[in-house]
């Protein structure tokens, strides 16, 4: 039984019952002839009370000051809270969680940090779903939700969530992997309410199995069905079916195995979707010569309700105007697997006045930055991606595009640019341009590069953006960056909760202005930078209130990381090695810190030495 529906059986309602207890309090007679009223139960009137009122309260930063009130404040947080996020899959045990909070509805499960992403960390290091799987099954029968980033998950994790949540609905998985078509197979035979399933950048096997076709029949409540990431073929017969009986349907997105032709055929059918992932946008390779081709314009016109669109992922430009119709309602676009060039983005994005995401690849240069920006005033987060990542190319986008978003599009929030140059002057003008940036992700790809202008480093650039923009909570540097840089980042940084560094500073003082200036640091990660062991000394004051630190390729010796594990046992420190390195006396390949409750996991393989 979900907590709400225990409040709705349990008459009168809390709120009420905390009125009757107030009118219905003992008198009891005085020498003066006045009536006293005494509470029989003042705590259990005042934890009702404070239980309604931390129900309004959904903000985890909220509830968690709230939990450390006091004692009943911290009992009564637990008992209303039913959506638990854990940024760390090792900072606290599936035991412990589920003992505290016991009416949890929705899980929000981290694993390996994001460096993972990049190949920094080897294959089979953890992050394992299947101990609070197990945890949850016994503790949460109720639970609705799990939403996992960077877990290792099974087939028979998702058997799991299938066969003993009953009233399971939703399932998100951000970058996992462990598992394949016959577990999702399984799990979508027997999740007969589910609303939610999206596979996101994560690693799927190809076990040859039709999972498509394993949703029951009948009607379905799918609202939400993302798996453009799967490197499989589909049964698109089934595909088909399964969205004609999914009229609450808003959001699909799907993989690059469904051809433009295919597209066609669902899009008629769930002309109600707010969210399309249109798989290839060409057509199929078995597609006959003579066969008239679809009114797709038409198909497009026929979705009023699309505001976010992505996909294409074996695009074939010639069909682009097919998504004409739709531009002037969409708020998010996602065109980073598009290689087009600037002159196919111009008439699309001259249509996207209302664009608040932008997504694309660096294909369309500096020409088709500077049409974004004449277009998109109301662009609140730009993502550039790169072509080509090598660091000797010549990038097609420099400081000319960013000079343009940060002149056309003043309301930016967030951007990540990726490029092989960039102007000091450039950066400069963003931070007076752009004041509420939140964040600031700039990656100059080639390896400790100046201003290409005056060959000065990029500290004025970094400096300023610290220095300009205050809200601003997530910064990553590049270039050539000396020891200045950071102690702009120490003054000025005060918000920053994650930095990202990579061939930047002189010396350890650079950390040391970092450590010593941010005091809402959470995340820290840093490669090949000149940073050693009294760089991370200095940091022994904030290591607890952080969630992690990653450290690979500087200058760290065994003996340091070592101090630190004796001097804070409540942090982890692991060193990890690649899976075929032999362990060296005193050499730190790759450093990684964090905070837990319980202590060095048991789950650790033979290429990580916990401290």
């Amino acid at each position: 039984m979900s907590e709400d529906d225990e409040r709705q059986q349990s008459p009168p309602s809390d709120l009420e019952f905390v009125s009757n207890k107030a009118r219905n309090c003992n008198a009891t007679g005085s020498g003066s002839g006045h009536p006293e009223f005494q509470s029989t139960y003042p705590d259990q009137v005042l934890e009702n009370v404070l239980e309604n009122v931390l129900h309004f309260l959904t903000s985890r930063r909220d509830r968690n000051a709230a939990s450390l009130v006091c004692k009943s404040w911290y009992r009564v947080e637990a008992l209303t809270r039913s959506e638990l996020f854990i940024g760390n899959c090792y900072a606290v045990s599936p035991g412990r969680a589920t003992a505290r909070f016991t009416r949890v509805k929705a899980l929000h499960l981290k694993g390996k940090p994001r460096f993972a992403d990049f190949n920094l960390m080897p294959p089979d290091w953890g992050a394992h779903f299947n101990p609070w799987a197990l945890a949850m099954a016994k503790a949460y029968p109720w639970l609705e939700k799990v939403h996992l980033k960077r877990m290792s998950v099974t087939d028979d994790d998702l058997a799991t969530l299938a066969e003993l949540f009953l009233g399971f609905k939703e399932l998100v998985l951000v970058c996992c992997d462990g598992f394949g078509t016959s577990g999702l197979a399984i799990f979508v035979s027997k999740c007969r309410q589910l609303k939610v399933l999206d596979l996101i950048e994560s690693e799927v096997s190809d076990d040859e199995t039709d999972w498509i076709s394993c949703f029951p029949e009948g009607e379905s409540n799918l609202e939400s069905l993302i798996f453009d990431c799967v490197e499989c073929h589909i049964n698109f017969e089934a595909l088909d079916r399964l969205v004609a009986r999914s009229p609450s349907l808003k959001k699909l997105k799907l993989n690059r195995y469904v051809s433009i032709g295919q597209l066609y055929r669902l899009m008629v059918r769930a002309p109600q979707l707010t969210h399309l992932g249109t798989g290839s946008f060409s057509p199929s390779d078995i597609a006959g010569q003579g066969d008239q081709e679809p009114d797709y314009v038409a198909a497009f016109a026929a979705c009023r309700s699309l505001v976010c669109l992505s996909g294409f992922r074996e695009i074939i430009p010639d069909y682009l105007p097919a998504i004409y119709p739709v531009c002037a309602n969409l708020t998010s676009l996602n065109f980073s697997y598009a290689n087009i060039t600037a002159d196919q983005l111009k008439p699309i994005i001259s249509k996207c006045h209302k664009l608040q995401t932008f997504w694309v690849l660096d294909s369309i240069c500096d020409e088709g930055l500077q049409a974004v920006a004449a277009t998109c005033k109301d662009l609140r987060e730009l993502c550039v991606f790169p072509v080509d990542p090598r660091e000797d190319n010549d990038g097609p986008v420099s400081e000319v595009g960013l000079q343009a978003i940060s002149e056309g599009c003043r309301k930016l929030q967030s951007i990540l640019y990726f490029c092989q140059r960039m102007t000091n002057a450039a950066v400069i003008a963003m931070s007076k341009n752009c004041p509420d940036l939140v964040v600031f992700r700039l990656c100059i790809m080639g390896r400790h590069r100046p201003d290409p202008v005056t060959g000065e480093p990029m500290d004025d650039g970094f400096g300023a953006i610290v220095m300009n923009c205050k809200k601003l909570t997530r910064l990553a540097v590049s270039g050539l960056l000396t020891d200045k840089a950071f102690d702009y980042i120490g003054r000025h940084g005060k918000l920053v909760c994650t930095l990202s560094v990579a061939f930047a500073g002189d010396s350890d003082m650079a950390l040391k202005y970092v450590l010593e200036g941010c005091p809402q640091l959470q995340k820290l990660e840093i490669r090949d930078s000149p940073f050693g062991d009294a760089a991370l000394r200095s940091g022994l004051h904030h290591y607890y209130n952080m969630r992690f630190l990653w450290m690979s390729s500087c200058r760290l010796t065994r003996h340091g990381c070592q101090e630190i594990a004796r001097a804070m046992p409540r942090l982890v420190v692991e060193v990890i090695r690649s899976a075929d390195e032999e362990e060296m006396d005193d050499v730190v390949g790759t450093l990684y810190m964090y905070r837990s409750l319980e202590g060095p996991r048991t789950d650790a393989p033979k290429f990580v030495t916990i401290l």
